[in-house]
């Protein structure tokens, strides 16, 4: 594997005499939209967590239900992420975004509508597809219009925008749900993708690309969502529907192993596949994505659990427990930020990578030990540590990826380091999600049984999530310590994953930050190729003055 073959392509010499492609106002205006969609995608996911607990219990769902409000979002997000990036290779990138912003809208608007768990959780599907867009595009839009020296504290804003958004979505959405009801958590993000769509419409001007034939792999797409979804439908019954030793994981994995093996073979012959197979010749894209799906089974399998922990173990209500993620948030603010100027002054970003994944490892073994009677400036410190890690890891396994890819593949590869990250979070949500499914039924039925209680006491069908302002003090003493044992014990699952990540990143070679944008790169190559055409001997650094497309056509 080479970090360096992809990148051997003319556009990445350093044109001469040349102003920039954008500048600082213009890149910032445009970023601003670009960000501002950023910020719906991922409000529209936080602002519901602190509620989950709250809705789940109203429209009396199971815990299998809890995770799979989660889980159908994740999965139709990974699944579509993969596509989003070929597409922006082949289409409008400014177009696709915009698509994906009224996608998470409407859906989301759906889930506000929800009357049973059933509506509600093919909302949060559809909801996913939007989001699996908006977070793949937003990074290859960055790639265009910030060159990746720069883009280290561009990357930074992102994390502050999303530190913003895990701040204020967890808060409102608390507030919300304790004053006027859960259903308004799906409909507040309206205004704010109305604004988005709005200055992405103004201020995104991005440059004609090379003409490429537009050849959707079918196959490609569906033998992969068919893989990805019978492992997570694997992971999520597992284990409680089935035993994991049964005729039905034989049935979903070897399913799920050749409709994959069946989908690398498509994908080597498609002509424009959906993941290029020639990207794994790329060691820091290979890497990046070992990396990116460990931290992903270790942060999103992790954080969707936390509000569980902190309402039902704690007896929290959703703007407390809103309150208590505060420290996560900052942490993610500051490496985000902090570390992203670093990084761009510095042109270095291995160690940072390294400090992160060390940090992760620490922060998920704190949370492990962590019980009912646990101080809460303990668990704040955690919290921070997971933070911080997020920080310096989410977007700079990004960057070193997208600083080793050429023009063709930026949407691609960039899609397919986020398609794993998804995966991982997917799996990890699933998989953990079984980890105190079974535990904490089985031990609130002993617990109630000591009492002498009947489980049906709790309400709903066996296994329902309970609403804790309501449970007698000694029932919900039993449900407390039940979810602290089975909420806890998947930190300490998640341990393993970010060692996964330390190690992958470790073995990544460091390589220089290129200087020049996507749009640099991208009109060059076209005042190139009209050169190349044109039957009139042209000089060449005239040629790459009066022929340079305009970045707002």
């Amino acid at each position: 594997m080479t970090d360096t073959s992809t990148r051997s392509t003319p556009t990445d010499t350093p044109a001469t005499g040349r102003a920039p492609a954008m500048t600082r106002r213009e890149t910032l205006e445009a970023l601003s939209g670009i960000l501002l969609g950023v910020f719906v995608s991922l409000l529209a996911t936080t602002i519901v967590s602190t509620a989950l607990p709250r809705i789940v219990a109203d429209l009396e769902g199971s815990q299998h239900a809890y995770t799979w409000v989660v889980t159908a979002m994740l999965l139709t997000m990974t699944i579509s992420t993969p596509l989003w990036g070929k597409l922006a290779d082949l289409t409008n990138r400014k177009t696709l975004i915009q698509v994906a912003l009224v996608v998470t809208v409407v859906s989301a608007a759906s889930a506000g509508f929800a009357q049973n768990m059933e509506m509600l959780i093919t909302s949060r599907a559809l909801q996913g597809v939007g989001a699996g867009g908006l977070m793949s595009l937003a990074t290859v839009l960055m790639s265009d219009i910030i060159s990746p020296r720069e883009r280290g504290k561009y990357m930074g804003l992102m994390g502050g925008v999303m530190a913003v958004a895990q701040i204020g979505g967890p808060l409102l959405g608390g507030v919300i749900t304790d004053s006027i009801g859960w259903r308004w958590t799906f409909f507040v993000g309206v205004p704010f993708a109305v604004v988005a769509l709005v200055v992405l419409r103004k201020t995104l001007h991005l440059p004609a690309r090379p003409p490429r034939t537009v050849r959707i792999d079918a196959a490609g797409a569906a033998l992969i969502a068919l893989g990805v979804a019978l492992l997570l439908l694997w992971v999520t019954f597992a284990g409680d529907q089935f035993d994991w030793a049964s005729w039905q994981t034989a049935a979903m994995v070897g399913g799920a192993v050749v409709a994959l093996l069946a989908a690398a073979l498509v994908e080597r012959r498609a002509p424009e596949p959906i993941i290029p197979l020639h990207l794994f010749r790329n060691r820091t894209f290979v890497l990046s994505v070992v990396a990116s799906a460990a931290v992903g089974v270790a942060m999103f399998g992790t954080a969707v659990f936390l509000a569980q922990y902190l309402q039902l173990a704690r007896g929290m209500t959703p703007t407390q427990s809103g309150l208590q993620t505060i420290p996560m948030v900052v942490g993610t603010m500051v490496g985000g930020i902090v570390l992203g100027r670093i990084i761009s002054r510095t042109g270095r970003y291995k160690a940072i990578m390294i400090g992160g994944a060390v940090v992760l490892t620490a922060s998920l073994f704190g949370m492990s030990t962590i019980g009912t009677g646990t101080s809460l400036v303990v668990v704040s410190v955690f919290l921070f540590g997971l933070g911080l890690s997020v920080g310096a890891l989410m977007q700079n396994l990004v960057l070193a990826t997208q600083n080793t890819l050429g023009l063709r593949d930026m949407g691609a590869g960039t899609a397919t380091v986020a398609f794993f990250r998804s995966l991982g979070g997917a799996i990890g949500v699933s998989a953990l999600g079984a980890v105190p499914a079974a535990d904490v039924r089985d031990e609130i039925t002993r617990g109630l049984a000591g009492l002498g209680v009947p489980a049906g006491t709790l309400g709903g069908s066996s296994g329902s999530v309970p609403d804790m302002s309501t449970l007698p003090a000694p029932v919900a003493d039993v449900v407390s310590s039940a979810y602290t044992e089975g909420i806890t014990g998947i930190f300490l699952v998640a341990v393993p994953m970010a060692v996964v990540a330390l190690v992958a990143i470790c073995f990544i070679v460091e390589i220089p930050l290129g200087e020049r944008s996507g749009i640099e790169q991208t009109r060059d190559l076209v005042a190139e190729q009209e050169a190349a055409t044109d039957p009139a001997p042209v000089p060449a650094a005239e040629d790459r003055t009066t022929r340079a497309v305009d970045p707002r056509e």
